[in-house]
């Protein structure tokens, strides 16, 4: 169930993306549209998030219709592989409802989540409501329940994941044991197995020392810092002309294969993506198109001056985009990651 949940929302990322590139506000919708399998988690959410990591059940313990009341079912995950300097910003847990044995399908059910806080030996474990569902017994589909503040307080410390904990009553409070209501665990079909999914996102730097305001200053006619264009630079210049037909500095095709790296045994999408590179000249005098910085404007004319002792500017990315890859970890959980500056967009003299 978590890799074709993943699968999914990487298509429907990857679809927002591209209409990034196009010019479209697509991160501004409530949800994101793409997903098949499951309802889709808010767009905000994932848009925010740099990384997803969809967690697979660990441990599994019930106490059913064999048990006293009250029934429940027990979730453990494994939050050790999860990206270091990172934070939580959602978590999701995911669990298939089939029809169940339940005589009356139209009776209503109370399905309520909670964080195990502690456990003891000699009386009930402490517990901690995360969140609360009511719906038909004869419901069919996945319920999502928010845990974002159980994940929060894992991982502050590990010993606090002690798992969660699942209930089943109906509207007069009757215990109801939550495999006879059609709440799946591990037995169930591997499609339907249940999973927790996590957002994260790049902690942020250490705040910068909020500066004492000082009275405003009388505004001063605006002044360029800009050096003068190229061409226009008087002097021992002007015969010299550019790249004498070489090709100029600008970005080129380069398509990425995944399975020619010999990655495909971990990565599950793309199978790969356009990078693009950067090569051209960088020769005086520097063309508005080269995106050429001052410092690049000032060493292409030491170069003529002294063409042994400093280098020509180099043609390399002004500026990157992210793309999205969905892979496998070491633990076999399934992780969305976005990866920063992996597309060029543009190119320009250095």
């Amino acid at each position: 169930a978590a890799p074709l949940f993943m699968l999914d929302l990487y298509h429907a990322v990857a679809g927002e993306e591209e209409e990034e590139e196009e010019g479209e506000a697509a991160v501004s919708r409530p949800v994101l549209t793409g997903l098949s399998t499951q309802s889709p988690p808010p767009g905000s959410v994932v848009s925010r998030a740099d990384t997803v990591v969809s967690l697979v059940n660990m441990v599994e313990q019930d106490r059913d219709i064999f048990s006293p009341k009250p029934y429940w079912k027990e979730f453990r995950f494994d939050l050790a592989q999860v990206p270091t300097g990172e934070s939580v910003t959602a978590a999701e847990f995911r669990i298939y409802k089939a029809r169940g044995v339940t005589r009356h399908a139209n009776t209503t059910l109370h399905v309520s989540i909670y964080e195990i806080a502690a456990e003891h030996s000699n009386r009930e474990s402490d517990l901690f409501l995360l969140d609360v569902q009511d719906l038909r017994a004869g419901t069919e589909g996945w319920l999502v329940f928010d845990v974002t503040a159980a994940s929060n307080h894992w991982l502050v410390d590990r010993k606090y994941n002690l798992g969660l904990r699942l209930y089943v009553e109906t509207a007069d409070g009757h215990s109801v044991d939550p495999g006879s209501a059609g709440l799946l665990g591990r037995r169930g079909p591997r499609s339907k197995q249940p999973f927790m999914v996590t957002f994260f996102r790049a902690s942020p730097g250490p705040a910068r020392v909020t500066r004492a305001a000082k009275p405003p200053r009388r505004r001063q006619p605006k002044k360029t810092n800009d050096l003068p264009h190229p061409n226009k630079l008087p002097g021992i210049f002007d015969d010299v002309h550019a790249a004498d037909g070489r090709q100029v500095c600008r970005r080129h095709e380069l398509y990425v294969s995944f399975q020619d790296l010999g990655w495909l045994d971990w990565v599950i999408a793309p199978q790969g993506y356009s990078a693009y590179y950067c090569e051209g000249e960088c020769a005086f005098p520097l063309d508005s198109c080269m995106n050429a910085t001052n410092h690049a404007i000032l060493q292409s004319l030491v170069h003529l001056m002294k063409p042994e002792a400093v280098p020509k500017a180099c043609c390399a990315p002004t500026k990157l985009s992210a793309t999205s890859v969905l892979y496998y970890d070491s633990n076999n959980n399934v992780i969305l990651k976005k990866h920063r500056n992996m597309v060029v967009k543009s190119c320009g003299c250095h």
